[in-house]
């Protein structure tokens, strides 16, 4: 053998090692650039000698051409299934059929195995090398999956070591984990195709794919928990537990939440465990499977015409379950998003009795093609909100109806509209909707705001608990006396209160605007806002082409502010506050100095200055005729950057735009002119 061919089969045996640390130990000992580095290597000699190409060569992970068909094939060691039990005392009969006597019963060792969500395969080795890999199928008959349980992998083309036999058969389950299926999902939607309702439906979906190409993109995963033929070559060990050592020290893959338990304490130990990591686990299981160790007590047990006697699976509460959907209703969260909630025939999923699912957004409801009347897949994971996952369109009546989404607030009959460009809706009642009460209040006191001191979350709560405040105006009309009865509410307290809330109502127009919680209005805006119109019955009555003039207004904003002043409830709470006194001097009109370096130039300011409070960076700046905005684009010109700036400066560094530290721009200021 040529010194060039030992060097190729050293370098295949080097990549399918390097595989197993990263895929199989999740510990690489090279960076992902060398391993790409090794591998073109070897593409490099496979292409100027291809009779040199090894079946376990890792370029065999993926079919030259795709399949016509899949292959009938006839398992050497049929493929049982399991029986299920779906509670404590299920368990207990199970151990009661192996062993009758309570203190040998206790002394029991069983495999304890999450029971992935996948789909089950045989994979056939001959003298270390991957030969075959075949579906369960009926048990008896599979399908030849073989192309595409290559390109797992995790699953190696050739085993590792010497002692394995010279036939072996192992058994597992391919399955998807939650991250794979999050990104094939949203491949598919992007590209506006049905997403996989759930993992183990894109795995099946993926592992029936002719073409291997295309499996091996979708990123499946493997453990192994058992075996079918093995050659009498190889002397088994007595324990169940020492087999799986032996296939790990052979380079399969196993699942590193299996443990051996010892009699129904450990069994039921494990079964709470496991339960309460599920929803933290990389992939979806749907219970646990108990297996004797001993194997020559499992010979012993034997079969039924169906399952093993010594071996059981425990079923978690279901999590995905069908029900009718009977109606769809709208609920109005702090923000005034607008979610549409699912209301079910009521039905037990994941062990807790559900009657309401969300449905997101209307754009989900319309890709899904969810109808008021359908039957329904719902699904509820761990401590998640329930969902409708998907309709069974086989099963959909005639009757059924299309959600129309409500053109007004069912909380407080203000309009709703669409955000432009999203897919939320949204109630613009933010003054007068309860839905959006304790949020919009705790804006209106904030510091950039009206600025009341002393009007924290915790007191706004007590005060909408106890109905003395619904809406911003009600802040005015508060006395002593009220306060005072609050929970740990001294004189003294209640008295800085009222002293806060009426030094607060001499305002600026600008703050004004900010408090009153328009969306998309921050503080940039709203002082913009204040200099352009100068007058609130101007800006309650300014066409949203007026409202585009307005620097750092566009079309969405301008639509925000126009469609707020058109809604009743809020204009009443506006003249109320006015009312009790809230009042504001006519914005001065800005002095620009002349031929400035920052004259006309657009500029963003982030993070903490040291020299001054970045309003006031603001006003300085707009004096010398720039234009402050709250959003970097590409048509800022500079960003100043204080301490702790975020993701506006990065932005910038993208978009390639001026960034100035604090001092950059105090230097700068002091040579302003263009001279």
């Amino acid at each position: 053998m040529s010194a060039e061919k030992q060097n190729y089969l050293k370098l295949v045996e080097t990549l399918n090692l390097h595989s197993y640390q990263y895929y199989v130990l999740d510990n690489p000992i090279i960076s992902d650039h060398q391993y790409d580095e090794l591998y073109q290597s070897l593409l490099n000699l496979e292409v100027d000698n291809p009779e040199w190409v090894t079946e376990d060569s890792p370029s065999q992970r993926v079919g030259d051409k795709p399949l016509t068909e899949f292959k009938s094939i006839t398992h050497a060691v049929a493929m049982y299934s399991l029986n299920n039990a779906f509670s404590d005392a299920d368990l207990v009969d199970f151990l009661n059929r192996i062993e009758k006597d309570t203190a040998k019963q206790r002394l029991l060792a069983l495999s304890a195995e999450p029971k992935m969500d996948g789909l089950a395969i045989n994979i056939r080795y001959e003298n270390g090398i991957f030969v075959q890999a075949t579906t369960r199928g009926d048990g008896k008959v599979g399908e030849d999956v073989t192309e595409n349980i290559k390109t797992i992998r995790s699953v190696p083309l050739r085993l590792q070591g010497k002692a394995y036999p010279r036939v072996l058969e192992v058994r597992g389950e391919v399955f998807m984990s939650k991250k794979s299926f999050d990104k094939l999902n949203s491949v598919k939607i992007q590209n506006n195709e049905k997403p996989f309702a759930n993992p183990r439906n894109a795995a099946a979906g993926t592992l029936r794919q002719l073409d291997s190409k295309i499996v091996s993109q979708r990123n499946l995963s493997l453990y192994l928990y058992g075996w079918g033929e093995i050659s009498d070559d190889w002397q088994q060990p007595n324990q169940y537990s020492e087999v799986m050592a032996c296939f790990e020290t052979w380079g399969l893959p196993l699942n590193p939440d299996s443990k051996i338990v010892i009699g129904v304490d450990g069994i039921l130990d494990y079964y709470q465990i496991l339960s309460e990591k599920r929803s933290q686990l990389a992939y979806e299981i749907d219970g646990i499977v108990y297996k004797l160790n001993n194997l020559a007590l499992q010979k012993t047990l034997g079969f039924t015409a169906k399952f093993p006697r010594w071996a059981i699976a425990r079923k978690f509460p279901a999590e995905e379950v069908w029900t009718d959907l009977l109606a769809i209703d709208v609920q109005v969260g702090r923000t005034g998003a607008i979610t549409p909630v699912a209301r079910l025939k009521p039905v037990l999923v994941g062990g807790v009795i559900v009657s309401n699912a969300t449905l997101h957004n209307l754009d989900e409801i319309q890709r899904k093609d969810v109808r008021i009347g359908d039957k329904v897949i719902v699904r509820r994971a761990g401590d998640v909100i329930p969902e409708v996952v998907e309709p069974i369109l086989n099963l959909r009546p005639d009757n059924t109806k299309l959600f129309v989404m409500p053109t007004h607030c069912p909380e407080c009959d203000s309009e709703i509209i669409k955000e432009q460009g999203k897919a939320v809706y949204r109630c613009i009642g933010g003054l007068f909707c309860p839905a959006q009460r304790k949020r919009a209040l705790q804006h209106f006191v904030s510091r950039k705001a009206l600025d009341i001191v002393g009007l924290g979350n915790k007191l706004i709560d007590q005060l909408v608990d106890e109905n003395l405040v619904n809406h911003p105006d009600d802040f005015f009309k508060l006395t002593v006396e009220q306060l005072t009865k609050l929970e740990r509410m001294a004189d003294k307290s209640a008295n800085k209160i009222i002293t806060s809330i009426d030094n607060s109502k001499e305002t600026t127009f600008a703050r004004f605007i900010y408090s009153l919680g328009i969306p998309e209005v921050g503080e940039v805006t709203a002082a913009n806002l204040a200099q352009y119109f100068k007058e609130l019955e101007k800006l309650k009555n300014a066409a949203i082409e007026q409202l585009i003039d307005v620097d750092d207004v566009g079309e969405i904003v301008a639509e925000n502010v126009s469609h707020f002043f058109q809604q009743t409830h809020n204009l009443e709470v506006i003249n109320s506050l006015q009312a009790q006194g809230v009042c504001w001097q006519m914005p001065e009109n800005r002095v620009i100095e002349p031929d400035s370096i920052f004259t006309n130039k657009v500029l963003v300011i982030t993070g903490t200055l040291a020299s001054m409070s970045r309003s006031e960076a603001q006003k300085i700046l707009e004096g010398l005729g720039a234009k402050v905005t709250g959003s970097v684009s590409s048509k800022t010109d500079f960003l100043i950057a204080g301490e702790k700036a975020g993701s506006k400066k990065t932005k910038a560094e993208q978009l390639a735009i001026t960034i100035l530290e604090e001092d950059d721009w105090l230097n700068m200021m002091e040579n302003k002119s263009h001279g």
